[in-house]
């Protein structure tokens, strides 16, 4: 098991809903995520990826939905995600400017997982995310290659680190390290139980508005340390995974309550932020080979969506304050320092 501290180890708790085994997005059956860092003296930066399934996700692709909260951000697949309402590729993130040459590593995995099963891919859809590391790393340089992307794949697994790794080495949040965060939670509907997790990739928000359990830790800290507010100019990626069977509109829904969880850490998404979020469910598996008319899925009662919207909402919550409280502090390049979460937790 990962020994990393994470927020609730200091004594936190966020929300009510009960939690997964991992607490983590991998408390989803089948997804599994792995990192590949780069960290050198100019860069600190690198790409995660999320395998939504132990199968070919281009193969037998999950329904999927997205929701832009803010649209500062370079995400590419998200057309075609919006008109298909389907997930057929493994998400990866990394930075700004590394968005294109990780977008052709995805390709040629892809074309190689095909391959195995004697079918040659002539088209797809792959989903990469990024947020810009800029003031930790010399992102001109390009650091993310095809075999940090290749070596991510091979590192997937379900109890992953957090903090300042894989795409999350130079992200910053609230003006502290940020990072790759997560959580789940179990919900209990009938007879039966279901998961709904979260990653994200946190780059956002202003000090002076970091709020914890409803107190405003962040402005003690800058007052303390006289720490000036720049302009909140980055972004969050959030990735929600769940077993329950949704449909295309209704993960769009809970897509949305991602902002939830952002306002309570108090985050306003400024103006040069890219909150985007991508929601999948693993429930319902439609196969590429499929040339049946009419397809039979099943799909959660519209009613009963409210014990989900919560979930989110605390998920998001809790991974924003993992991704902070996991990270160390980061000297990047031309000096410039993020210090952690933990060096002011006794604030609180």
């Amino acid at each position: 098991m990962n020994k990393q501290k994470r927020i609730e180890d200091y004594g936190i708790r966020i929300g009510e809903l009960p939690k997964g085994r991992l607490n983590k997005i991998t408390d989803v059956k089948g997804v599994r995520v792995g990192h590949s860092t780069i960290d050198t003296e100019v860069n600190k930066t690198g790409v995660t990826v999320i395998l939504p399934s132990d199968k070919n996700i281009y193969m037998n692709k999950y329904i999927a939905g997205s929701y832009i909260l803010n649209g500062y951000g370079k995400t590419t697949g998200l057309i075609q995600l919006e008109e298909l309402g389907t997930l057929e590729s493994p998400i990866a993130l990394t930075n700004t400017l590394n968005v294109g040459l990780v977008h052709d590593a995805i390709v040629e995995y892809m074309i190689g997982e095909c391959a195995k099963e004697n079918y040659k891919l002539r088209t797809f859809n792959p989903i990469i995310c990024e947020c810009n590391d800029s003031y930790l790393n010399d992102i001109s340089l390009r650091a993310v290659k095809k075999e940090h992307v290749f070596e991510a794949i091979k590192n997937a697994k379900e109890d992953f680190e957090e903090g300042d790794i894989g795409a999350g080495k130079g992200m910053s949040c609230h003006q502290l390290k940020g990072g790759i965060g997560s959580a789940s939670r179990i919900l209990e509907l009938g007879d039966k139980k279901y998961t709904i997790g979260v990653l994200v990739l946190s780059n956002h928000g202003l000090l002076k508005d970091l709020t914890i359990n409803g107190e405003n830790i962040g402005s003690k800290i800058a007052d303390k340390w006289k720490m000036e507010n720049q302009e909140d100019k980055g972004s969050i990626i959030s990735i929600v995974a769940t077993d329950l069977p949704l449909s295309s509109r209704q993960l769009k829904r809970i897509c949305k309550r991602t902002g939830v969880g952002l306002a309570r850490l108090g985050s306003f998404i400024g103006h040069g932020s890219g909150e985007i979020t991508i929601a999948f469910s693993t429930a319902n598996t439609i196969s590429h080979k499929n040339d049946e008319y009419i397809v039979d899925i099943k799909i959660m009662n519209e009613d009963r969506l409210d014990l989900v919207f919560r979930a989110v909402a605390e998920c998001e919550e809790e991974a924003v304050l993992n991704s902070m409280i996991t990270a160390e502090t980061v000297i990047g390049f031309e000096g410039r320092t993020r210090y952690s979460l933990k060096e002011y937790i006794d604030y609180l």
